[in-house]
């Protein structure tokens, strides 16, 4: 079947709707759905990530949901080479593509393309990481603003995940982040149209997030994150340095009350 739609990509900040529209988009036009989400990606974090529901995974094939242990690292170039592929294996089943999700770095790498450089430094990333947890993730940001002031600007003070990995390159290599990223990069070698979804008011999205937080803590966000401690699943992975599974385990070592923990998480 020869298609004539380009790629759809559905963009957007958390709690905006992508996946409704996703789904609904997705059974109108014999459509399968990449999800785009860093996090959604792992089982085991159900409800602090927002997965879909079980009727919403059924109403549409979605790929990339619950592949992973926690456990592992997958980064935003692993991703894109994978969803690339992904693409033309749905295509070649005479089915249209909708890519959906929130995590910036999966979607500019899955359409724009990756710097090749593969900096690691396990040792001095979980130092870091131990860091965040104990001093906080604002404190390694300033750090941040010192050495790579460029990277600093494009992240929040709570993104510890992407602070760590910004400090481990410049601190195992010498090389800011920023400038390894303005590399050469190999764009998607398929046609795509961006949508992003955006609220009318601020304070609407706002409303939104804060009701999905209560909703989640109701669900049993809380009980889900003794649940993953209680089968050996390490605070300092990157699964867990997120927002929705960090704030509780530092209300669980006593570093937050109650009320501060759920501020954290909204």
């Amino acid at each position: 079947m020869k298609h004539t739609l380009p790629v759809i990509v559905i963009a957007g900040p958390t709690a905006i709707g992508k996946t409704a529209v996703a789904i609904e988009l997705a059974r109108s036009i014999d459509a399968e759905i990449i999800s785009a989400d860093s996090r959604q990606i792992y089982r085991l974090l159900d409800i602090g990530t927002g997965k879909p529901t079980r009727d919403e995974l059924a109403a549409a094939p979605h790929h990339f949901i619950d592949i992973l242990d926690p456990r592992q690292e997958y980064s935003a170039g692993q991703f894109s080479r994978a969803a690339r592929a992904r693409v033309d294996e749905i295509r070649s089943r005479g089915k249209n593509v909708i890519v959906a999700g929130g995590s910036g770095m999966y979607l500019e790498a899955f359409l724009y393309g990756f710097f090749a450089a593969e900096i690691r430094d396990k040792k001095l990333q979980l130092s870091l990481k131990k860091r965040a947890q104990i001093e906080g993730s604002e404190v390694l940001y300033r750090e941040l603003q010192h050495v790579d002031p460029e990277r600093a600007s494009e992240l929040h003070p709570g993104d510890a995940h992407r602070i760590v990995r910004a400090l481990e390159v410049f601190l195992s290599s010498g090389m800011k982040l920023s400038e390894l990223r303005k590399q050469p990069r190999v764009p998607a070698p398929f046609s795509f149209q961006l949508f992003g979804l955006y609220p009318e008011e601020r304070q609407e999205l706002y409303d939104k997030i804060s009701l999905r937080v209560d909703h989640m803590l109701v669900q049993g966000l809380l009980d889900e994150v003794r649940s993953l401690l209680a089968q050996g699943i390490s605070p300092l992975c990157n699964a867990m340095l997120t927002v929705g599974y960090r704030e509780p385990l530092h209300w669980l070592r006593g570093g937050y009350t109650y009320g501060e923990m759920v501020e954290k998480i909204k």
